[in-house]
C-alpha cells in the first residue's frame, strides 16, 4: 500500500503483471489478423487481385498498441486501485482506539461520521491492525478489548444517535483497563464537536501519553430548543446554537397530539448570539392544544420540547365570599389570587354575586380549577353539582376565613374543628408560627421555604389517622397548613390560612406563587394511589409511555428504561436510564425534555489532551474505487479491437448491403404507419355542449329554471327569469348571466345556489335517482323554489288540494325535508335586499313557505344541511315567474292578479331577496344592520 499517494491499490501485487507486457506485445506482433473474405464470383476475383493488398504476416502497430493498452488496463482494474482524497489517520503500528461521539448532537451529521468510521476500519482491516473500538453514549457496559476490524464495523452500524448527551466520562474505567492490557498505537476520536467533561479529556490524556491522539471536527452541530414557558401572552421557547453553527434564521413549528401544524414562529440570531427566542401568540385555547414545539428540518431529539398538562394554560374561576371587593380590592382576597395566578392561567369571575349562580355559570365556561375564598357553606344543589364536577377531573381549592371557621360543607379535604386557632386566642400559640419542608409527597415538595412566612391564625383540622397523607405543607408545630385529597378523577385542596395578608404573609410572598403554579401543574391530570397495600404514603412512580430517540421521533420503550418516580420528576434529566419523552399513561403523563434551562451548546477544547494531540476535519469526500472506471475503459477498447478486426476481414462490405435493405424496410413501415393515421378524426376541447355549459355556468352566476316539457310553462319560466336576471343587472351590483333551462333528471345541479321549479301537475314523478340529486343538491346548500302557480284556484288560508298541490307532496314525499312555516315578519329573507312584509308573485294570496326556524332552534340539527343557514326549499303559488316575464321589447306577457303595477314591482323585489338569500345566506341576520334597518322603517 502506497501511503503517500492519493492513488492506492487493494491488491497491490497484481501490478507484477505489468512486466509480461513485453511478451504480449511480442505475441501480438507475430499473430497476424484474420484473412479477409471475398465472396465469389471468379471473374471479379481474377479482375481486382492485382490491386489489393497483400494479407500481412503480422499484426499492424496500432492494434498491437491497442491492445497492450487493453492489458495494462485491466491490470491495473485488477489490482483494486482507490483514489483517496485525504489521509484522515495517522497509521501506527498496535491497537488503534477508535472512539465515537453518538449523542443527539451527532444525529445531523451521524452519517458523516458513519461513513469516515468505516472508512478507518477498512484501512485497519487492510494493514491486519486491531481495533478497539468505543461509543461514548453507550456508558461503560462496552468490550473495551481489541478485536477484528470487521467485528467493529459490525457494532458501528449497529449504533444510532442516543437522545441524550455522550456521557465521555463513564467511559474512563474501561479505558484505564483497556490501557493495562494493551496500550494504544493510535487513538482517533470522530467528535461532535461539542464541549466534554474536563474528567474526560484528562482521562485520556494520562493514557495516551507518547500517543499520537487525532480528533476529527467540523461537522454540523444541531440547534436545540429548552426553557419553555407559558405565559399570559405567548407560548416562548430559547433556541440554542453552537458557536460554529451559522444559521442565522430559524423556524420553529408547533404542533398538535395528531402531528398537525398549529402555528409557526420565526427567530432570528443576533450576530455573535447563541441563544434566541420564538414566541407563539395564540389564545390560550389554542395553545392548550400544542403537545410538541420543534425547529422545521432539524431531526434531532434536543431540538424537540414536548408539551404536557402542567405547560398547558388552565381557565380558573374565582369566587369570593366577602363582599365591597369591587370597593376595596387591597383588602380582597381576589386581588392576591389574581395576580399570582394570572402569570400562568386564564382567569373568570362570574358576573353573578349569587354563587347559587355564580357556580354553575364557571363550570359552564369550562373551567379547570374553581377557587373558592372563605366561602363557608354552599347551597346544597350547588354543593351537589360541585362535587359532580370535581367527580369528573374539576380541582376544587378552597381558602379559609371567618366564614369557613364557622362551619363549611362536605365538600372539604379533612374534617376541621369548630373555630379558628389565632395568636392571643384560646386555641393559641406564643408567637408566630414558620412554616416547615414541604412533605417529599407533597407537590409542593423541592420549593424553597422563606423564613420570613408567619402564620398569625388558622383553621385547624381533626386527627385523624389519614391526615398525614393528606397533608401537602405543615407549620413547624406540625399542625397542617395545606390539605387535599382525592374525589374520583379531581381533588380538593384546602389552605387553612386565608387568600389575603390578614392571617398570614404567605400571600405576600413568592413561595404561594410557586404553590398556586403547582397546584394547577397536577390538575387535571391522573394521579397515582396515594396509598399502598400497607396503607403507607405510596412511593408512585411514572413509567416510560413514548420516548424520543436521536432523531427527535417517538418509539416504543426500551426494555432498560426505567420508571421515574413522581415525587422527583421535575428534578429528573435525559439519561441512558432515562431518556426524554412522555412517562406516565395515556390518562395522564408528563413529559421529560432534553434540554434543560442551563444547558448550552460550546465547542470542543482539547487543549488537556496535550501536545500529541491534533484536531483534523472530517474528509470532504469518500475514498473513490476506481476499479468500475478501469473495467468500463477496458470494455470500450475490447469494443474497439472488434470493430478493428471486423474491418479488417472486410465486413463494411457485407455491411453496405444490409444497410440497404434495411432502408428500403424502414421505408415501407413508414409508409405502412402513415396510411393507418388517415382518416383519423381532429379532437377538441369541449366538444360537447355539456361541457361548454358547465364552463359557462362556472365562469357566470346564472339563474336556473326545471324544464317540465310543456312549452307554454317552460316559455314563462325563460321569460320570468331573463325578467328578473334584467331587473338585478338594473338594480343591484349582480350581473347575472343568461338563465338556463335544467333538466333536472341529467344537468349537473351544483353550478346553480336556486333552481326555480314550476310544478306541472301532468308531469311524472321524478326517478329515485332524480330524487337523491335533488337530496344532494340541497345538501349541498342549494335552494330549490317550488311554485305550484294556482294558489287562484287554492283556499285563502292555505294551499288546497289542488292537481298541483298534490303533485308537488307526491315529489315531496321522498325527499328529506325540514318543517316549513310562512316566512316570518324577522326572517332574513325580509331584509336581504328589500325590506319586505310579503312575497307577491302573480297573485298576492298564497304565503311563501321555507324552513322553520323555531324548529331548527329547538331541535339543534336540520334534516337538510343548508349552506350559511339558506332554507333548502321554499314553496309558493303565486306563479312568480309569470309576474317577471317579459317579452324581447320589455313589455310584461302576464297581468298580475289584480291588475297593480306596485304588485308587480313588489314581484321583482321578492325575487331580488329570494336571490340574494340563496347568495348570501344570513349575512343579513348579522346584529350590526339592525341600526340601520330600524332607522329605515322610521322606528
Amino acid at each position: 500500500m502506497f501511503a503517500s499517494l492519493p492513488l492506492t491499490f487493494t491488491a497491490p501485487w497484481v501490478l507484477t503483471a505489468l512486466a509480461l507486457l513485453p511478451v504480449i506485445w511480442w505475441l501480438l506482433r507475430l499473430t497476424p489478423p484474420r484473412p479477409q473474405q471475398i465472396a465469389f464470383p471468379p471473374t471479379r476475383l481474377l479482375l481486382d487481385i492485382d490491386e489489393h493488398d497483400e494479407t500481412p504476416q503480422r499484426s499492424p502497430w496500432w492494434l498491437t498498441l491497442l491492445r497492450l493498452l487493453l492489458a495494462a488496463i485491466l491490470i491495473f482494474a485488477l489490482a483494486g486501485p482507490v483514489w483517496r482524497a485525504q489521509e484522515p489517520v495517522a497509521s501506527r503500528d498496535g491497537v488503534l482506539w477508535l472512539l465515537i461521539d453518538n449523542g443527539w448532537t451527532s444525529a445531523t451529521s451521524w452519517d458523516d461520521q458513519v461513513r469516515t468510521a468505516e472508512n478507518i476500519l477498512t484501512e485497519a482491516e487492510q494493514n491486519g491492525q486491531p481495533v478497539m473500538f468505543a461509543a461514548t453514549a453507550e456508558g461503560p457496559n462496552q468490550g473495551f478489548v481489541p478485536e477484528s476490524p470487521a467485528a467493529a464495523l459490525e457494532t458501528l452500524r449497529a449504533l444510532d444517535p442516543r437522545p441524550y448527551p455522550p456521557l465521555r466520562s463513564e467511559l474512563g474505567i474501561g479505558l484505564r483497563k483497556a490501557a493495562q492490557d494493551t496500550p494504544p498505537g493510535a487513538v482517533v476520536w470522530l467528535s461532535d464537536g461539542t464541549a466534554t467533561n474536563d474528567a474526560f479529556l484528562e482521562t485520556l490524556a494520562s493514557l495516551t501519553e507518547g500517543v499520537p491522539v487525532t480528533v476529527l471536527t467540523g461537522l454540523q452541530t444541531p440547534l436545540g430548543l429548552k426553557s419553555l414557558a407559558n405565559d399570559t401572552e405567548a407560548l416562548s421557547v430559547d433556541v440554542v446554537r453552537h458557536p460554529e453553527n451559522t444559521t442565522s434564521v430559524v423556524n420553529v413549528r408547533a404542533l398538535d397530539l395528531k402531528g398537525l401544524v398549529l402555528a409557526e414562529s420565526t427567530a432570528t440570531f443576533a450576530s455573535g448570539d447563541v441563544e434566541t427566542e420564538a414566541r407563539f401568540e395564540l389564545p390560550s385555547e389554542l395553545r392548550n392544544d400544542i403537545a410538541r414545539v420543534e425547529i422545521a428540518g432539524e431531526q434531532a431529539a434536543g431540538a424537540v420540547q414536548l408539551v404536557d398538562d402542567s405547560w398547558r394554560r388552565r381557565t380558573v374561576g374565582l369566587i369570593s365570599g366577602q363582599s365591597g371587593d369591587l370597593d376595596q380590592p387591597l383588602l380582597s382576597p381576589l386581588y392576591y389570587l389574581e395576580r399570582a395566578l394570572a402569570p400562568f392561567s386564564d382567569i373568570r369571575r362570574p358576573r353573578d354575586s349569587d354563587i347559587a349562580a355564580a357556580v354553575p355559570s364557571l363550570i359552564d365556561q369550562g373551567i379547570s380549577v374553581l377557587i373558592l375564598a372563605d366561602v363557608g357553606r354552599l347551597p346544597d344543589t350547588t354543593a351537589i353539582e360541585l362535587g359532580e364536577w370535581v367527580q369528573s377531573g374539576g380541582t376544587l381549592v378552597r381558602f379559609a376565613g371567618p366564614r369557613t371557621a364557622g362551619g363549611t360543607d362536605e365538600l372539604i379535604p379533612v374534617r376541621l374543628r369548630s373555630g379558628d386557632r389565632s395568636l392571643g386566642g384560646s386555641l393559641s400559640w406564643k408567637q408566630p408560627q414558620h412554616l416547615a419542608p414541604f412533605p417529599d409527597a407533597s407537590p409542593f415538595s423541592g420549593l424553597k421555604v422563606p423564613a420570613e412566612v408567619t402564620v398569625n391564625r388558622q383553621v385547624l383540622a381533626e386527627p385523624t389517622s389519614d391526615l398525614p397523607k393528606r397533608t401537602w405543607a405543615m407549620l413547624e408545630d406540625g399542625t397542617p397548613l395545606v390539605t387535599a385529597a382525592q374525589s374520583g378523577d379531581g381533588s380538593i385542596v384546602l389552605f387553612h390560612v386565608t387568600a389575603d395578608s390578614s392571617w398570614s404573609n404567605l400571600p405576600l410572598s413568592g413561595v404561594f406563587l410557586n404553590m398556586l403554579r403547582r397546584i394547577l401543574s397536577v390538575s387535571n391530570v391522573a394521579q397515582a394511589s396515594e396509598t399502598a397495600e400497607d396503607g403507607q404514603p405510596a412511593r408512585s412512580v411514572l413509567p416510560p409511555l413514548r420516548l424520543l430517540d436521536g432523531y427527535g421521533r417517538f418509539g416504543a420503550p426500551p426494555v432498560d428504561v426505567t420508571p421515574v418516580s413522581a415525587a422527583n420528576f421535575r428534578d429528573a434529566f435525559a439519561s441512558r436510564r432515562t431518556p426524554p419523552g412522555l412517562y406516565g399513561s395515556e390518562d395522564g403523563f408528563r413529559a421529560l425534555n432534553l434540554m434543560r434551562a442551563e444547558n448550552t451548546l460550546q465547542s470542543l477544547n482539547i487543549e488537556a489532551l496535550g501536545p500529541d494531540a491534533e484536531t483534523a476535519p472530517y474528509p470532504a469526500t469518500d475514498p473513490l474505487d476506481l476499479r468500475a472506471i478501469f473495467f468500463t475503459l477496458a470494455f470500450l477498447l475490447i469494443i474497439a479491437d472488434a470493430i478493428a478486426v471486423f474491418v479488417l476481414a472486410g465486413g463494411l462490405n457485407r455491411l453496405r448491403l444490409k444497410t440497404r435493405m434495411a432502408s428500403v424496410i424502414g421505408a415501407a413501415a413508414l409508409a405502412t404507419a402513415l396510411l393507418s393515421t388517415a382518416g383519423v378524426p381532429d379532437a377538441y376541447a369541449q366538444s360537447s355542449s355539456d361541457d361548454l355549459r358547465a364552463l359557462e355556468s362556472t365562469l357566470e352566476t346564472r339563474l336556473a329554471y326545471v324544464l317540465t316539457g310543456v312549452p307554454e310553462v317552460d316559455d314563462a319560466s325563460a321569460a320570468g327569469l331573463a325578467g328578473l336576471t334584467q331587473f338585478l343587472s338594473e338594480r343591484t351590483a349582480l350581473e347575472p348571466g343568461a338563465p338556463v333551462a335544467i333538466d333536472i333528471a341529467r344537468d349537473e345541479l351544483a353550478f346553480y345556489s336556486l333552481l326555480y321549479w314550476p310544478i306541472d301537475p301532468s308531469a311524472d314523478k321524478p326517478s329515485d335517482q332524480t330524487i337523491a340529486r335533488i337530496d344532494t343538491f340541497m345538501r349541498n346548500g342549494g335552494t330549490i323554489l317550488f311554485d305550484t302557480r294556482d294558489h287562484i284556484n287554492a283556499s285563502t288560508t292555505g294551499f288546497g288540494s289542488t292537481p298541483a298541490t298534490l303533485k308537488l307532496r307526491e315529489i315531496l314525499e321522498d325527499l328529506d325535508v325540514p318543517p316549513l312555516e310562512p316566512v316570518p315578519p324577522d326572517h332574513v329573507l325580509t331584509k336581504a335586499f328589500y325590506l319586505l312584509d310579503t312575497f307577491p308573485g302573480r297573485y298576492s294570496t298564497s304565503p311563501l313557505w321555507v324552513e322553520s326556524l323555531d324548529e331548527v332552534t329547538a331541535r339543534g340539527d336540520r334534516p337538510v344541511r343548508a349552506g350559511d343557514g339558506v332554507s333548502p326549499l321554499m314553496i309558493t303559488g303565486n306563479d312568480f315567474a309569470s309576474a317577471w316575464a317579459i317579452t324581447p321589447t320589455g313589455e310584461f306577457m302576464f297581468p298580475t292578479v289584480p291588475n297593480n303595477p306596485i304588485q308587480r314591482d313588489y314581484a321583482f323585489r321578492a325575487g331580488v331577496n329570494i336571490v340574494m338569500y340563496s347568495l348570501t345566506g344570513n349575512y343579513k341576520a348579522d346584529q350590526v344592520h339592525i341600526p340601520a334597518l330600524l332607522e329605515r322603517l322610521g322606528q
